[in-house]
Parts: structure tokens; C-alpha cells; sequence
């Protein structure tokens, strides 16, 4: 199920994805500056997060309070193998039944819960997206 939307039609790819979505746990790809965080954050607002969302680089998960209960943003980017997921108790997050939003899942991938939606964004030009639900 694909869908292109441009940069400020935001809202109606959200809508999309929480319509169409099997799963709390999404796996977002797409190239660096595909705008996998900015989706992301208005995913969050829509589900009612207070605070805006951001990359957690550094940290690797970001949590956000929300009218849906918990979210939590994972980015995975920095890691060098999936030991540093277990590390940080990744197993604990998938075991919960808050939305899990994971950027760079690729790097985790034996991890990954098998009912997990994934969501790939690619760059068709400047500010227009193609968003597929896979």
C-alpha cells in the first residue's frame, strides 16, 4: 500500500499509516534525510505526545508520553551490531504495548518482532515523498 504525499501534507501520511498499520511497531526506512524522524514526529503529535519528537542518536530511544499510552523512538543508526540493542534491553521494549517507532532497523533485524509494519520513505524530489506500508 503506497502513498506520495509532499513535505507538508504530513497529516495525511499519518493518517495513512495509522489506518492502514497491522502493528504497533513500525520500521521505518529510507536514506538519510528521507525524513524518517520528521514523519515520525508528526505521527507522535497525532497520537497526542505533548512534547516533540526527536532523534535519539545518541541516547538510542527517546520515550514520549502520549494520549495512546507510551511511545517509544528508537534510532539505531550508531550501532555496530545488535548486542548493543540487547544491551539496552530492546527485548523489554518489544515486550510492551506501547508504539515502538524504529528508525535504521535494519541494523537489528534478527531482533525484530515478526508482526513489526514496515514503512519505507524514498526521496522522489525535493519536498515529495513515496511512502509504502509493507
Amino acid at each position: 500500500m503506497s502513498l506520495t504525499y509532499d513535505l507538508d501534507q504530513l497529516d495525511m501520511a499519518v493518517h495513512h499509516i495509522l489506518s492502514h498499520t497491522k502493528s504497533r511497531t513500525l520500521l521505518f526506512y529510507g536514506e538519510m534525510g528521507a525524513g524518517k524522524t520528521t514523519l515520525i514526529n508528526a505521527l507522535s503529535r497525532q497520537l497526542g505526545a505533548e512534547e516533540p519528537a526527536s532523534s535519539p542518536t545518541f541516547s538510542l530511544v527517546n520515550e514520549y508520553l502520549s494520549q495512546e499510552g507510551r511511545i517509544f523512538h528508537f534510532d539505531f543508526y550508531r550501532i555496530t551490531s545488535e548486542a548493543e540493542a540487547l544491551d539496552m534491553g530492546i527485548e523489554d521494549y518489544f515486550d510492551t504495548d506501547a508504539w515502538k517507532f524504529i528508525e535504521w532497523p535494519q541494523k537489528i533485524l534478527s531482533l525484530l518482532p515478526e508482526d513489526a509494519q514496515k514503512v519505507e520513505i524514498t526521496v522522489k524530489n525535493g519536498n515529495r515523498r513515496l511512502l509504502k506500508l509493507c
